[in-house]
């Protein structure tokens, strides 16, 4: 399948032939868009993504550069995914908090019938395979979202969340890895070196 015949040339972009890329959407030089994948009309891919095997991103949905999405990872629209985010296999960003094939009079619903509320990914965060992320979150900058978690409220920057239903454990780093305590309100990253300040419930750099 691949690109439509008559689509726009994208340069430097790279479409396996079994990928269904539609011609509307929009795809940055150096992205890679691998086996089984389908990219919906209208969504916008950055630079430098890889789109792995089975992935599905739908209608509209942004994709900021160097995101990665893996293996059968589902991004329903509208989400928006920032630079540097990564989506692990087969995780899913859904997008209807009250699910239902049909309405109450036993018809089947159709795109008119629902809002689409869309996950938000600040830049950097990392998302764990067959995590599920419940429509209308947003995920922290440099978060890190555990394999299998189940994500229901919104993660704020640099935490460590797992479990069902998903709670803060740790802290991390922009490196990923946990932090290590450095007292007075005060973290360190043990491979960069780098801290961070605790306030409030809220850590960020320090300066």
């Amino acid at each position: 399948m691949g690109i439509a015949e008559g689509a726009p040339a994208r340069t430097g972009v790279r479409v396996e032939p079994t990928a269904d890329v539609d011609e509307r959407a929009v795809i940055g030089p150096g992205s890679t868009v691998w086996h089984l994948a389908q990219v919906r009309e209208d969504a916008e891919i950055g630079a430098d993504c890889i789109v792995g095997r089975g992935a599905y991103v739908g209608p509209g949905v942004r994709i900021g550069d160097r995101v990665k999405l893996q293996n059968h990872a589902l991004v329903y629209e509208p989400a928006v995914l920032e630079d540097g985010v990564f989506v692990g296999p087969a995780a899913v960003l859904t997008n209807d908090l009250y699910p239902r094939s049909v309405d109450v009079d036993g018809r089947l619903k159709r795109g008119d019938d629902w809002h689409a509320r869309g996950v938000t990914l600040r830049r950097g965060c990392s998302i764990g395979g067959r995590a599920v992320l419940v429509a209308g979150v947003t995920v922290g900058r440099w978060a890190l979202v555990a394999a299998g978690a189940v994500v229901h409220r919104d993660v704020p920057d640099f935490a460590l969340v797992a479990g069902v239903p998903a709670r803060r454990i740790k802290w991390v780093g922009r490196a990923g890895e946990p932090l290590a305590d450095a007292g007075g309100g005060r973290w360190r990253c043990p491979r960069t070196g780098e801290e961070y300040v605790e306030a409030g419930g809220v850590l960020s750099e320090a300066p």
